[in-house]
């Protein structure tokens, strides 16, 4: 298998490479920035050019879309949007038109209104599954959101299979204290005290590319925990008295809800900060 990895290096390009490549898998990373690592083909390639994205997909078998402006703060919100909706675009369609099967795309769980959001915003309920409703407010949740439109279409008009990851926070032991420590509480619950460390997000991307699914499957993936040392159900309670449960959260366990990813990836994640 020859997979084309965009974005490759980014933080979650690096491990999502680092995972296929232990996996055996033939890589070729895809970015504008120079290459992270020796250890893999590099392309540079603006993909917001389409015949560039063209002719890196066209001998691939299989698509990981994680090339984007990563977050809205420290950029133009219209830069953010053109950025991150016409790479996207253009990847996918270039993907359909090379009979490319599988494709997995970089998401993130800001489709559903937090962490950026501009006016106040809770969600619909706990934990969070795919069935929440989105409710993007900025650019780069709504260019995540639209990112998922641009496959799902993709989807319905080819023989396209296609998981769309939808992460938090993602966190290394190098960046997880410099990250957190210091944080008001007002940004931490507006992040639901989600993350998940860069080794797991590398190794769901690569479940997901062999997982047998049909269609385009949207998933939550977060680590197993929180990054509080206070218990999920009292953090809620606190924090959002007025949004229902629909099934009790026990310790200090992620507000999302895994079963899911580990349903239909067999994803499980295996990393904690506690550990770093």
């Amino acid at each position: 298998m020859r997979v084309i990895v965009t974005g490759a290096s980014g933080l979650l390009g690096r491990y999502v490479v680092g995972a296929l490549v232990q996996g055996g898998v033939d890589v070729t990373g895809i970015d504008v920035a120079p290459a992270a690592s020796d250890a893999v083909s590099h392309v540079a390639a603006d993909l917001t050019d389409f015949s560039a994205a063209l002719e890196v997909v066209r001998d691939a078998d299989a698509v990981i879309h994680a090339a984007a402006i990563p977050r809205p703060t420290g950029h133009a919100p219209r830069d953010v949007f053109q950025t991150n909706v016409t790479a996207t675009f253009n990847v996918v369609e270039a993907t359909v038109l090379a009979g490319v099967e599988r494709l997995v795309y970089a998401s993130s769980y800001s489709v559903i209104g937090l962490p950026f959001n501009v006016t106040p915003v809770a969600p619909s309920y706990f934990p969070i599954d795919t069935d929440h409703p989105a409710a993007p407010q900025d650019a780069y949740a709504l260019s995540k959101w639209l990112g998922e439109e641009i496959v799902a279409a993709a989807v319905r008009r080819s023989g396209l299979k296609a998981v769309s990851l939808r992460m938090p926070w993602i966190q290394t032991p190098a960046t997880f204290h410099q990250d957190i420590a210091g944080r008001d509480e007002a940004f931490l619950v507006r992040n639901l005290w989600a993350y998940i460390d860069a080794r797991d997000a590398g190794e769901a991307f690569r479940a997901a590319l062999g997982a047998p699914i049909e269609g385009h499957k949207r998933l939550f993936i977060s680590a197993a925990d929180t990054f509080k040392g206070e218990e999920t159900a009292s953090l809620l309670a606190k924090h959002f008295p007025a949004v229902p449960l629909r099934r009790p959260i026990g310790g200090r366990s992620s507000v999302f809800a895994l079963e899911e990813a580990r349903e239909v990836l067999g994803f499980v994640p295996r990393f904690s900060w506690r550990s770093y």
